[in-house]
């Protein structure tokens, strides 16, 4: 597994969960989740994550951009 996709899985799971934590046991939850939704936010723009740096270190490997290339 990429980078890439380990992050979409981790961001998208830990949003879930909150949402219904959120639900069900307190609202404060939401808060969690505006930080992960802030994080993502700001990555889009900087280009830096420290969830992508853990799992780098971790030993995930990154995408490649053309895959197919042959060059």
């Amino acid at each position: 597994m990429t980078v890439e996709r380990s992050l979409r899985l981790l961001a998208g799971t830990i949003i879930l969960i909150t949402v219904a934590l959120g639900h069900f046991v307190s609202p404060y939850w939401y808060l969690f989740t505006a930080f992960v939704g802030l994080n993502l936010l700001q990555s889009a723009f900087t280009n830096w994550c420290p969830a992508m740096y853990i799992l780098r270190k971790l030993g995930l490997k990154e995408t490649s951009c053309m895959p197919n290339y042959k060059g």
